[in-house]
Order: C-alpha cells, then sequence, then structure tokens
C-alpha cells in the first residue's frame, strides 16, 4: 500500500485564494503525509526558493519530490532538506530546445503589445515566462499571436496558459514540448516504479488542465472558477477520462477547497487511506 502524491501548490494546499480555508485543514494534510506509505511530491509554477518559502510561512509538509518550474525542473528532497536536482530530467526535455537560445524567443514576442516578461527569478534555461495583460489579450488572441512568432524557430514548445486570480494578470510560460507536468510526473511515477493507481494529483488552475484531464487519477479542488470546472468536466467527458476526474465539493461539515480538497479526492479514489487516516487521529 503505497501513494504518490501529486499536488500543485498554490491555491491548492496553499489557500492564497479567495475562498477561505477549513479549520484545521493544513494540520489534517500534514498528518496525512507524515504517512510512510505517502511520497508528497509538489507540482508547481514556483521555482525552488519560492517553494521553500511557501512551506515555512504555510506551514506546509516537506515534500519528498519537487517538480518546478512548470515541469521544467524535478527535485529530490532528502530528510536534510537539501535539494538534489534530477539531471536525467533535464536531459529530457533538453531534446526539444537543442541549439535554441531564449533570446531568441524573447525577441519575437517582444512587439506583442500585451506581454511583458517576468522577472528574472522565474526564469531558467528551459522555461521563458510572461506577464500578459488581460485587458490587452485574452486567452486565444495570445496563443494565436505567440505561436505564429514563434513558427520561425521550427522548434518544439509547449505554451501553458494561466491566470493569477489574486492579480486577474494572465501568465505564459513557454517551454520545450517535452517540459510539461504531466510528463514530468510520468518520468518520476516511473523512476520510483510506481502503478498507475498509485498515483493521484491534485490542482486547481489552467496550467494543471493536461493532467487533470489525463489518465493520472485527479482531483480538482472546489475552490477552482466555475469555467475551469466546466471547461475540465468537458473535455474529461469527450476523452473518456470522467473515472480519473474527481471534482472536490463542499458538503455539509467537509470542505472541498484547498488541502481539505486534495485529501477529499485521495479518499474517493483510495478509501483504505481514508480508514488508515481516521485510526491514526
Amino acid at each position: 500500500m503505497k501513494l504518490l502524491l501529486c499536488t500543485d501548490m498554490d491555491r491548492t494546499v496553499i489557500p492564497n485564494g479567495h475562498q477561505l480555508e477549513a479549520p484545521e485543514a493544513r494540520q489534517n494534510f500534514r498528518q496525512f503525509c507524515a504517512d510512510p506509505s505517502v511520497t508528497l511530491v509538489y507540482v508547481t509554477g514556483r521555482h525552488r526558493q519560492l517553494v521553500q518559502d511557501a512551506i515555512e510561512e504555510f506551514e506546509l509538509p516537506w515534500p519528498d519530490y519537487a517538480i518546478t518550474d512548470v515541469g521544467t525542473r524535478i527535485y529530490q528532497i532528502r530528510d536534510d532538506q537539501q535539494w538534489q536536482s534530477m539531471r536525467d530530467w533535464e536531459v529530457e526535455i533538453d531534446q526539444d530546445w537543442i541549439n535554441l537560445e531564449p533570446q531568441s524567443v524573447l525577441d519575437l514576442l517582444s512587439g506583442i503589445h500585451g506581454i511583458r516578461l517576468q522577472e528574472e527569478s522565474k526564469q531558467n534555461p528551459h522555461k521563458i515566462s510572461f506577464y500578459i495583460d488581460l485587458e490587452k489579450l485574452n486567452e486565444a488572441t495570445c496563443l494565436a499571436r505567440v505561436s505564429e512568432r514563434l513558427e520561425s524557430l521550427k522548434c518544439a514548445v509547449n505554451k501553458i496558459w494561466s491566470i493569477d486570480e489574486t492579480s486577474q494578470t494572465g501568465l505564459l510560460d513557454i517551454l520545450p514540448s517535452r517540459a510539461n507536468k504531466l510528463h514530468a510526473i510520468e518520468f518520476l511515477q516511473a523512476h520510483l516504479n510506481y502503478a498507475a493507481d498509485e498515483v493521484i494529483f491534485a490542482g486547481d488552475s489552467g496550467n494543471d488542465l493536461e493532467v487533470l484531464i489525463s489518465k493520472v487519477p485527479s482531483v480538482l479542488v472546489a475552490n477552482a472558477t466555475d469555467d475551469l470546472k466546466q471547461q475540465t468536466l468537458k473535455i474529461v467527458q469527450s476523452k473518456g477520462t470522467e473515472k480519473q476526474f474527481y471534482l472536490a465539493e463542499n458538503l455539509e461539515g467537509y470542505s472541498g477547497h484547498y488541502s481539505a480538497g486534495v485529501l477529499q479526492g485521495v479518499f474517493h479514489y483510495r478509501p483504505e487511506f481514508e480508514q488508515r487516516y481516521l485510526k491514526g487521529l
């Protein structure tokens, strides 16, 4: 009996959205993740330092692994909290960007009105990130213009769109095609030798969509936007992956927001873990 629990951070286990967090939700989450049969993986757009900052600020459990920078980096976190980068993953995703200079991408996109480069700390050799002014560009228009500009590079890129609800700012990440949350989770799953039904993912936003609609058992927490809920439900129905998708709910006395929603989804897929957890209370 084992579980590879992969979860997004912001507005998933971090209660930094508009909705209220249930009392003791994070305490319960920490207690659950302390079970030695649970391997915890944070899957986030944050870079390493921001992951560490969030763990300390919000008193989150320390993970065993972290997939950071929107899937472009994988770290193992040892017992002494030392982070070891998984070099094999960087080699894997670099195949798409051989001889590509990030400056080439910047030059091509610099003329699009409404796009602004994010801070240097949020960039790496496999990740070029922008802020999008939503009053000037919506998702469809932005992605169309970016795709048209990047066509001349003739290399495989992955464009990840999401919205920061707290600031109502669009976020766009340009990555190698192989660099995405889904492929990173599957890469780590294979590396650690977990079966398909021993992995669960939880998320809340658009950059989690590729995992939420996949064959990986997934949880969309209740504080996700209504638009994302409807979009995800529609896609999983068309793809036939409804059984691999769970939408957390706010039930009487049972919150589906943030980490409470993550646990709700875990117990849906793996009820034996709920029984084990309850016995430990």
